[in-house]
């Protein structure tokens, strides 16, 4: 890609599975160059569906690390980087000979972003984990689900894509910058425990002020009747968000109810099931089309394709038969290219131009 707002940046991604992708993907759909390094054993493996979209935008080489012509390859690649990504569990690259010390001594002005579950250090950092051990352990997951069953996962959006792979693109981010003041070149240490703790921070507020309690008695958990998930008569569903008074107000007179007549906030949840189970979620859609009653439909991957909202947004592209995100956030005057698919492993080129050289 030539074009968006990070165009110039020059990425080595050591390849790894899960946030670390998603974290160099979002530097690439942006406009950074990044070169993916993967171990000749692991390229098939690394090339399954999920990193098809994952790995787009990239120029990939399969490289031995284990071999010291792979390391001379890497820090080859490292001495006109901006950033190198690594995903290992802590000491492993550093076993490797492509640790924090020597690439920054080969390159001073290096960013070295360490992406791992644990962190760098603490009593877990060596340990093995997956996103739902992360999220678990932060005090999120407790959170999700309702309250007489176990907690619910959500997916891995929340350890490791939005905990993980943004935290570590942010991370990134602020290292380049504060590098291209100061010269001087640094580790990132981005953990998914950290970042999935650092996005409880509005529920740390209301935790402290006595305002958010066990799962299932919270306003944004689910459990209250005006804010949540109804199933409707064709075994579809509706989220509501009636959340202010203005917008559960609309929601009331949707569903043909006097505000004055509703029952105690504990028999709401009922009241509202019986009376949305009793019409499809077409009717219900076209019931709140354009109110403020904040009532969606809860659309499958391939309804949200076709939605006219993210249709006109453009969120959603097919990039050679296969349906995937478009680049995001938007971009006035640098806004980003439409990605590339995922090349073959080993398709590139392993150098920077002599014009990309520092």
């Amino acid at each position: 890609m030539s074009g968006g707002p990070l165009a110039g940046l020059r990425v080595v991604e050591i390849a790894g599975i899960g946030p670390a992708p998603y974290g160099c993907m979002m530097l690439a759909d942006l406009g950074a160059d990044v070169i993916l390094v993967e171990r000749p054993a692991a390229a098939d493996h690394l090339h399954a569906a999920a990193h098809t979209v994952l790995f787009r935008n990239r120029r990939r080489t399969a490289v031995d690390l284990k071999t010291p012509e792979g390391v001379t390859t890497v820090m080859d690649l490292v001495a006109g980087a901006d950033v190198l990504v690594e995903g290992f569990r802590p000491g492993v690259t550093d076993r490797l000979g492509i640790g924090p010390e020597p690439c920054l001594r080969r390159n001073p002005r290096l960013v070295y972003a360490r992406m791992t579950g644990w962190g760098q250090d603490g009593p877990l950092a060596r340990t093995a984990g997956h996103d739902l051990n992360y999220i678990a352990r932060s005090g999120a997951l407790a959170a999700f689900g309702p309250p007489d069953r176990p907690p619910v996962a959500p997916l891995n959006l929340l350890g490791d894509f939005g905990a993980g792979g943004m935290l570590l693109a942010l991370g990134i981010l602020a290292a380049v910058h504060e590098t291209r003041a100061s010269g001087q070149g640094q580790v990132v240490d981005a953990a998914i425990v950290d970042g999935t703790v650092s996005m409880l921070a509005m529920l740390s507020g209301l935790r402290g002020s006595g305002q958010w309690h066990e799962r299932g008695h919270n306003q944004l958990d689910g459990s209250a009747a005006n804010y949540t998930v109804y199933e409707c008569a064709d075994g579809r569903h509706i989220a509501v968000g009636a959340l202010e008074p203005q917008f559960f107000q609309q929601f009331l007179r949707g569903l043909g109810l006097d505000p004055d007549d509703l029952p105690a906030p504990a028999e709401q949840h009922a009241l509202f099931a019986r009376l949305i189970g009793r019409r499809t979620r077409d009717d219900w859609e076209d019931v709140f089309k354009d109110s403020d009653a904040c009532v969606s439909p809860v659309l499958t991957a391939d309804e949200a394709a076709a939605d006219p909202h993210n249709t006109a947004r453009r969120n959603w592209l097919e990039i050679d038969g296969v349906l995937q995100p478009a680049p995001a956030p938007r971009f006035s005057r640098t806004p980003a290219g439409t990605p590339r698919s995922s090349p073959a492993a080993g398709h590139h080129h392993v150098a920077w131009s002599a014009s990309e050289s520092r």
